[in-house]
């Protein structure tokens, strides 16, 4: 099973700026927004908010590190090319019904790749009335019934503050940044997709479990 991870964030946080560290042969990204990178790079990148492009995308990638960037709006730009036609009443329920599903497939898809495939899927934040924070999307459907944090182990949430760019790796009380006991012992660390990376893989046992496959074959 591979990892999904999200990350949340104001826009202007470095959600994106994350991915700097990153050489060519090891990432590929998935621009939802078909917008460029606040850093110069030369990325493979996929500009589409096709689902079946982005899971086409996901599978076929040599990659061990694929980025879904500003992966909310797959849910906004669905509502918007759809909504007015809809109506109201059921057939306006059954288009927030496939939205939901639509964007609920695509997370447990990215569980079911190679086990050393980490997808991250980036999305903007939201505050409720309570200043609860969590991931932006469409309706009540997915906030209420499916819960998207929920379906993730890592949540990091992109925070700015006194002059530097940071990830929150646990919760403050009020945002939904969460990571496994023992992974990052900090609350906030350097806004450094690379070096996440490189944590998640060394927690989880990846490249050992590399290892052993090569001692295996020889």
């Amino acid at each position: 099973m591979s990892i999904p991870i999200l990350i949340i964030g104001k826009s202007g946080t470095g959600k994106s700026a994350s991915m700097r560290n990153f050489k060519k042969e090891e990432i590929d990204v998935i621009n939802v927004e078909s917008k460029p990178l606040p850093f110069r790079n030369d990325f493979d990148t996929i500009d589409s908010d096709n689902y079946r492009e982005i899971a086409k995308a996901i599978k076929s990638s040599k990659k061990k590190v694929v980025v879904v960037d500003d992966a909310g709006y797959l849910l906004t730009n669905s509502f918007m090319r759809g909504h007015a036609s809809q109506g109201s009443g059921n057939a306006m329920f059954n288009f927030y019904n496939t939205l939901a599903d639509d964007f609920w497939k695509l997370i447990t898809f990215c569980k079911s790749l190679d086990k050393d495939k980490i997808v991250y899927i980036i999305m903007h934040e939201t505050k409720n009335d309570f200043g609860d924070i969590k991931p932006k999307s469409i309706g009540k459907l997915l906030d209420e019934k499916v819960t998207i944090e929920g379906m993730f182990t890592i949540v990091l949430r992109s925070v700015y503050h006194d002059g530097g760019y940071f990830f929150r790796t646990h919760t403050d009380g009020f945002d939904v940044a969460k990571s496994p006991i023992g992974l990052f012992e900090e609350d906030e660390i350097d806004n450094d997709l690379k070096a996440v990376d490189t944590a998640i893989r060394e927690y989880y046992g990846f490249n050992q479990d590399k290892e052993e496959e090569k001692n295996e074959e020889n």
